[in-house]
């Protein structure tokens, strides 16, 4: 039962991703932690970091089949990436130590809080302003930095910040997807090592690197995989917009019910 709800949670978030181009993150997180409550595997905290670190595995496979596909297209902005990644990667490495000394009311009320935020972006349709330019170095190590923070103590790989925070800075929508996509493969693996590292030796489980959490990540994975391209078929189909919004939606109540987890906890 419990490796079919991994699987389930996978199929779901491999349709969601083909259909909205969204990261993984925002489904299998909220997910796996409900999972890992009602299963009792784990205590409260050790349950949000598992889901947390478990995640990002799983989109470090995920996204190097999106970044082929937008280096192929000749979409990626290298200088963005050559300017960011290394600030992302440190920034989502050391969220794995960060995350692991939050109490569990932080930890999950802060991811409660960034669904919230991605939910309002998938909500509006806001434009940047005309006259913003790019950031300069120190910036750009800065909006980096926290960044990484941010997309490891979510489980992200990093879309749903980047994406806003690029486009911000009048980075065209498609370009910004783009490299996007590209920097999510190290900041998820950055990410995903840094759980491993910050969690080896406290395993309250079998069958666990780190903070990962493996017969999830392998159920999950198949299923994102098989699920992900029917997404992409389906979005071919339908309007994105109305479904962005329904998404959008559905974010605000996982969201909600995040925060009064962390309220009880």
């Amino acid at each position: 039962m419990f490796f079919g709800s991994c699987a389930a949670i996978g199929a779901v978030s491999g349709f969601l991703g083909g259909l909205l181009g969204i990261g993984g993150g925002v489904v299998i997180v909220p997910a796996l932690i409900v999972l890992f409550d009602l299963a009792g595997l784990f205590s409260a905290h050790d349950a949000t970091a598992i889901a947390v670190a478990t995640s990002l595995a799983c989109i470090v496979f995920t996204s190097i089949s999106a970044a082929s596909a937008q280096i192929r297209a000749a979409m990626v902005d290298w200088d963005i990436v050559r300017g960011w990644a290394f600030y992302l990667v440190i920034g989502s490495f050391l969220s794995g130590s960060l995350a692991a000394q939050l109490p569990t009311f932080l930890f999950r009320g802060f991811i409660g809080a960034f669904l919230l935020f991605v939910a309002f972006v998938m909500l509006t349709s806001w434009k940047p302003s005309a006259h913003r330019n790019r950031p300069g170095g120190l910036q750009s190590a800065l909006l980096g930095t926290g960044g990484g923070l941010v997309s490891g103590i979510a489980g992200i790989g990093g879309g749903n910040v980047i994406v806003p925070t690029l486009i911000y800075f009048n980075t065209p929508v498609h370009r910004a997807t783009a490299t996007s996509s590209t920097l999510g493969v190290p900041i998820a693996l950055a990410g995903a090592l840094g759980y491993v590292v910050s969690g080896w030796g406290q395993e309250s489980a079998g069958w666990m690197l780190g903070w990962v959490y493996l017969p999830a990540f392998v159920a999950i994975m198949a299923a994102a995989i098989l699920f992900a391209p029917l997404g992409v078929k389906v979005a071919h189909r339908t309007a994105p917009l109305p479904l962005r919004r329904a998404f959008g939606v559905l974010l605000i109540f996982v969201s909600l019910r995040m925060l009064y987890s962390a309220a009880v906890h």
